[in-house]
């Protein structure tokens, strides 16, 4: 009977009727299947784009003022001249008015915020001013010392430093002008 089988078989075999099924292999997804399951490659490609691109770190204005940050000023004072920028400079401490008459950069007792590159230009600014004004007066008077002129005019200036600036006193230690 095993024998019978086999040569059915074998018989068969050599007919054709038998054969091997046609086996596709698809190694991709069709249409179909990519839809469904979605391409994310346009989406990655802006998530890298995003990461890519430096953005501001959002602070809260507490954060900046812990860091150092003067706040910012709800209505922009945009008439302020260089003597109140001065007057601002010397109540934060940031700068004195020294006991020779010119501003002197005392950044380490700044109270709040720091001197900026402004800052110090305006410092030089006002500075240079001075020297300039004191060199004219002293044309204008041959007769006084150098010396005896800045003395003059810084006693009669300092009456105008404003209440709370930082100034230097005779022994040259430095405090805040009494009103």
């Amino acid at each position: 009977m095993k024998h019978r089988g086999l040569l059915l078989l074998a018989a068969l075999a050599s007919s054709g009727c038998l054969s091997a099924p046609e086996i596709v292999m698809v190694d991709r997804a069709t249409a179909l299947e990519e839809q469904a399951s979605g391409s994310f490659k346009d989406v990655e490609l802006r998530l890298a784009r995003a990461g890519m691109r430096p953005t501001p770190v959002p602070f809260t204005p507490n954060q900046l003022e812990e860091m150092g940050s003067p706040p910012t000023p709800l209505v922009e004072n945009l008439g302020k001249t260089q003597a109140d920028r001065v007057d601002e400079l010397l109540r934060r401490h940031c700068v004195g008015e020294g006991r020779d008459g010119l501003l002197v950069d005392t950044r380490r007792s700044c109270q709040a915020g720091r001197l900026t590159a402004d800052d110090v230009a305006l410092v030089a600014r006002v500075n240079r001013s001075r020297l300039q004004l004191w060199q004219w007066m002293r044309t204008v008077r041959p007769s006084v010392s150098e010396e005896a002129l800045r003395r003059s005019w810084q006693q009669v200036h300092a009456e105008g430093v404003v209440c709370g600036g930082w100034v230097e006193s005779a022994d040259g230690t430095w405090g805040e002008k009494k009103c």
